[in-house]
């Protein structure tokens, strides 16, 4: 992996359909400050601007390529700024072969920067003969032809994961009431209206799932801790794939009636279980009053 405590710049550039837009989400999803189709001559200030910001970013990506026009004599210039400015850099050169440029092409219905009124064609083979130069000076060549979307996304995390990459994914654990509404933005929804419930034991029924009594009631019964068994070993097979799927962001609601007492114990148990497995989780208590919801 490389050491991107060294990289000030990710320059990411190549030819127009060899991916150039998903690998800047890519990095964006690790942490990297990112700008799109940024004119040559704005690199140097832009770094510049970045790393002597007040927050002080201090990983930074770019696209450049054929459509900053001029590309190559400002080029040369804007490295040499970036390196004044204290940056270190890395050009990423992204290239597809013909046919494969050609049938993503095809199935987007764009026009090529280099042909918009000629054939697709003529426009690749016109801009890998411009970009020659760009890479031979490329730190990184990557060949996206025969490589699917999550495949290049891996390739980019071995590259610029490092230490001060986002987690991977970040999993919110939401407890709701199933009378107040399923929440919009859940992935996973776990009913747990099944299991006993505090609401009809007097003393229990005015306290909520953060109170002690109602944590020890939930969890006394083998049906509870079955189903948390069950549960949790199905989130350790579940979220390595999303992981590997590249999804950022997991929503995972726990609902009993009202979203007072189970779904709170409930909910409390299965983050407390994901960070032990050293997953980055946020917890909330969506249908407690707001001094009572907890965010972590």
């Amino acid at each position: 992996m490389a050491n991107t405590a060294d990289v000030g710049l990710v320059i990411i550039t190549g030819l127009s359909g060899a991916g150039k837009t998903q690998v800047i989400r890519n990095l964006e999803d690790l942490g990297f400050f990112c700008v799109d189709n940024l004119p040559p001559n704005l690199i140097g200030k832009f770094t510049e601007l970045c790393l002597h910001s007040e927050g002080r970013i201090k990983r930074l990506a770019a696209v450049v390529d054929i459509r900053g026009r001029e590309f190559f004599g400002a080029l040369e210039g804007a490295l040499e700024e970036v390196a004044a400015a204290g940056a270190a850099y890395r050009i990423v050169f992204l290239e597809a072969d013909d046919e494969t440029l050609v049938r993503r092409y095809k199935e987007s219905r764009r026009r090529h920067p280099l042909a918009p009124q000629g054939r697709v064609l003529e426009g690749i083979r016109a801009e890998r003969h411009r970009m020659e130069e760009l890479r031979g000076r490329a730190h990184l060549i990557i060949d996206t032809s025969d490589l699917t979307p999550g495949q290049l996304r891996e390739r980019i995390r071995d590259q610029f994961g490092g230490e001060d990459a986002l987690p991977p994914l970040v999993v919110t654990v939401l407890s709701f009431g199933f009378k107040h509404g399923l929440p919009l933005d859940a992935d996973l929804v776990l009913d747990v209206r099944f299991l006993p419930n505090p609401n009809y034991v007097p003393s229990l029924k005015d306290l909520d799932g953060n109170a002690p009594a109602v944590r020890e009631y939930v969890l006394r019964w083998p049906v509870t801790q079955g189903f948390l068994h069950r549960t949790e070993d199905f989130l350790r097979f579940l979220l390595p794939h999303y992981v590997r799927e590249g999804k950022g962001q997991l929503t995972v609601a726990v609902g009993c009636t009202g979203g007072q007492h189970r779904s709170v114990v409930i909910a409390d148990q299965l983050a407390g279980f994901l960070r032990r497995e050293g997953d980055s989780v946020l917890l909330y208590h969506r249908d407690l009053p707001k001094s009572q919801a907890e965010e972590s």
